[in-house]
């Protein structure tokens, strides 16, 4: 899903300016190994101009935004881009949200991607998604090649009624664009008082375990457990793959080696080139067992909403091409459904934390109210929402 990070790097003649871009980037993304560009930089001879570069950084290459702003800038670019109003609120708010969690790569870096796709067809700006109940507890909604964030704003009330009344529902959105942070739509799900599991497909990017083609993508699945006062107790969102696709493409431009592990050439043997990486596949993680759940995501995503599979889901965020065409299927569960599931769920918590600096996934997440954004990704913000 993330193939295009660069695109705001590559964008930037400047070199010095250009790895701090990147480096910012790289930080964001949490990669495991350190990625200096030192010697990307080396090669054009202006690594001495780096250093000083750094310690600036903050105040010449970033600019402090409120995410309330971003939210209100990426609103404005959706819509001169010919989004709908309602529409647009709904991808803005994704956008901003992912931003205020660090969650850069579905956030502003998206953007430019939703614009273009919105001109060339891609992406139904103006799609009204139409929702069914075609059996108690199954919700169906057809996002018409429309944007997902609002086709599940509409289903999402009904099947969280359902979910209530029946003590679980499915929530099965349809020919939609890409989601990008799943992990979005199952915080809303827990926020509504309900445990949510979501699971979605990509472009393919993954061989089988001993194969060498590629037939699912990274896969990613959520899982979100409300608080039981209209809060997150716990959130997990991850693909189903060893490392994300973004790590790979960060470690290419900097002309760095990747940890043998996570990827294999197009022959299937492992490498730890980076631009053989991708020209073959990704690695899914925990082998077999990680393949497991990427074809478990795979059949449910596509098999129960309609949507391609992932063979046939052309790149991301390429400006042309077919829409999407993708699904994301949620399971809606009512805690109070269960004979003691918050009682349990505490006792869990409270040994995890016997541990000092053990934690819940998401348990100390704090949305910021502000972020840093490098002043080349703003600066296209802004001519995006002039339009």
């Amino acid at each position: 899903m993330h193939r295009h990070v660069l695109a705001p790097i590559n964008s930037i003649k400047n070199t010095t300016a250009k790895f701090l871009l990147a480096s910012k980037i790289m930080s964001s993304v949490g990669n495991r190994f350190v990625i200096t560009l030192k010697s990307a930089i080396e090669k054009q001879g202006v690594w001495r101009q780096t250093e000083r570069a750094q310690k600036q950084s903050r105040e010449e290459h970033m600019t402090e935004v409120t995410v309330e702003i971003i939210k209100q800038k990426t609103k404005t670019a959706l819509q001169a881009h010919g989004a709908a109003d309602w529409i647009s609120e709904h991808v803005a708010d994704a956008v901003a949200t992912a931003e205020s969690v660090g969650n850069r790569i579905c956030g502003l870096y998206y953007l430019e991607s939703y614009c273009q796709q919105l001109q060339s067809g891609r992406v139904n700006g103006t799609a009204e998604p139409s929702v069914a109940s075609v059996r108690a507890g199954a919700v169906h909604v057809d996002a018409k090649m429309g944007f997902a964030q609002s086709a599940f704003a509409r289903g999402l009330p009904v099947a969280a009624e359902a979910a209530r009344e029946l003590g679980i529902a499915s929530l099965a959105v349809g020919h939609a664009h890409t989601c990008t942070s799943l992990g979005y739509f199952t915080e809303q799900i827990a926020r509504a008082g309900l445990i949510g599991l979501g699971l979605t497909n990509a472009s393919p990017i993954v061989a089988p375990p001993g194969g060498k083609t590629r037939v699912i993508g990274t896969n990613p699945i959520a899982f979100s457990v409300p608080d039981g006062k209209g809060g997150v107790a716990m959130q997990f969102d991850q693909s189903t793959t060893t490392v994300a696709l973004g790590k790979i493409t960060m470690a290419k431009a900097a002309g760095e080696r990747i940890p043998e592990g996570w990827a294999i050439d197009s022959k299937g043997f492992p490498t730890t080139d980076p631009e053989a990486a991708l020209a073959g596949s990704l690695v899914s993680m925990g082998g077999y067992k990680g393949w497991g759940f990427g074809l478990m995501a795979e059949l449910l995503a596509a098999g129960m909403t309609g949507g391609v599979v992932s063979r046939d889901v052309k790149p991301l965020k390429a400006p042309q091409g077919p829409p999407h065409d993708l699904g994301q299927y949620y399971i809606l569960i009512d805690p109070a459904s269960g004979a003691a599931f918050y009682e349990r769920f505490e006792a869990v918590a409270d040994a995890v934390a016997l541990d000092e600096g053990a934690r819940m996934p998401g348990q100390v997440k704090t949305p910021a109210t502000t972020v840093d954004v490098p002043d080349a990704l703003w600066e296209m913000v802004g001519e995006l929402a002039s339009k």
